[in-house]
């Protein structure tokens, strides 16, 4: 869905509490804007006056009744509000899942006998789908060093079509200098695909930087509340037109039920990304004093890898970093996220509650190594942590509890 013209001039809670709202969409012709919120459509079939307007409907147009499975107000709003955040998108399309956004972004750029390149940091989902969906339909992956730009330029060659970016990569956090990696893309007529998730466009302006198309799961930051999935493409004027016909053949489409929840915790995005960025640093430096802690992977925090670039390209971050203990064993990393009462074990992040997950990137490295370069051999057992909206003193008392734990285990 295509935006209308935003004051992109105004702060960004500002236009978080006014985007999607036209008053075309939250009232009647004779009462426009009489509600806040865009009421939630429901609709398979819509209806036409008659067959003299049936006949007269312009063909795929954006904002126009036609049938459930293009929209309605409701996924409209949430599309509108999307695209009027990200400076420089024409348009953003909706998925059911950040997975189906990613697959729906590759598939509307590659074709068979094309290589794409992926940053061996990307989220898991996005590597299986490189080993199975893409190379289903003939087309080629390999992995490249996020933190190594000529590793990257080395690896292109006449196949390659495009390359997925992910900064920082949501398990191990490097950071990428997406600007020089997307120059020297565009130089080799490269797309450059952007996981924008871990910032959102509030903290990173994706096409900006030089992405051609900017990818989220809303299910992290936008909902906020951990009760509903989607996930959205945002890109310029050519590649959205691509992005939505695409989406159409696949049949994609979003519950208008699902798009109201995401309009709610888009409004309040802001303020919780804002709050658990804070929560998370002082959490990060705390666990840096730790002993038991070899290294915090943390872009925010100062000195630490990737600092640099964040501090240089981004505006804002989240809660979401990891930290790897000092030796120890599974079992001992086991007892210690079991010892925590505030932090809930599960995948995703980006809700108001705090999680705990084990990061074990080995296994899923291709191009570059784990540990990291400068990391003892036995510092092997990470633990990623998505930082809510608990007391940042409370989760920091749950987290010496459960290093407590740890090193009971040992």
């Amino acid at each position: 869905m295509s935006a209308q013209n935003d004051d992109t001039a105004q702060g960004p809670n500002t236009r978080l509490v006014g985007a999607g709202r036209r008053p075309e969409w939250t009232g009647t012709p004779d009462h426009p804007a009489a509600v806040v919120n865009p009421p939630v459509w429901r609709a398979s079939t819509h209806l036409y006056a008659d067959m003299a307007a049936l006949r007269a409907h312009p063909a795929n147009e954006d904002g126009r009744f036609y049938y459930g499975r293009r929209g309605a107000p409701t996924q409209w709003a949430l599309a509108d509000a999307l695209t009027a955040l990200e400076p420089g998108a024409a348009g953003t399309v909706l998925y059911p899942s950040g997975v189906a956004a990613m697959a729906g972004a590759l598939l509307t750029v590659l074709r068979p006998g094309d290589v794409l390149l992926m940053t061996d940091n990307a989220y898991e989902p996005s590597r299986v789908m490189g080993r199975g969906l893409l190379r289903d339909f003939g087309i080629e992956t390999r992995w490249f060093d996020p933190c190594d730009p000529a590793a990257f330029e080395a690896a292109i060659c006449e196949r390659t079509r495009a390359v997925l970016l992910e900064s920082p990569g949501s398990l191990t956090m490097e950071v990428q200098d997406v600007p020089a990696l997307a120059a020297t893309a565009k130089a080799r007529g490269l797309v450059v695909v952007l996981d924008n998730t871990w910032a959102s466009p509030l903290g990173f302006p994706a096409l900006q930087m030089g992405a051609d198309i900017a990818v989220m799961s809303l299910t992290k930051h936008v909902s906020g509340h951990s009760d509903c999935m989607m996930g959205s493409a945002s890109a310029g004027p050519e590649w959205y037109r691509k992005l939505r016909l695409r989406a159409q053949g696949l049949g994609n489409v979003v519950s208008p039920d699902d798009a109201a929840l995401m309009l709610r915790g888009l409004r309040t995005m802001k303020v919780r990304l804002d709050a658990e960025t804070a929560s998370a640093l002082a959490i990060a430096q705390w666990l840096e004093g730790r002993t038991e802690v070899s290294r915090v992977l943390c872009p925010m925090l100062p000195g630490s890898a990737g600092h640099d670039l964040w501090q240089r390209d981004f505006t804002g971050g989240c809660g979401l970093f990891s930290f790897v203990l000092k030796g120890g064993t599974s079992e001992a990393r086991d007892a210690l996220i079991d010892a925590l009462s505030l932090f809930g074990i599960g995948y995703s992040w980006g809700g108001f509650e705090s999680l705990a997950t084990p990061v074990d990137p080995a296994a899923i490295r291709t191009a570059s190594a784990w540990p990291l370069p400068g990391m003892d051999a036995a510092d092997r057992f990470g633990v990623r942590l998505s930082i809510g909206l608990e007391d940042t003193a409370d989760l920091i008392t749950d987290l010496d509890r459960g290093l407590a734990a740890w090193s009971a285990a040992l």
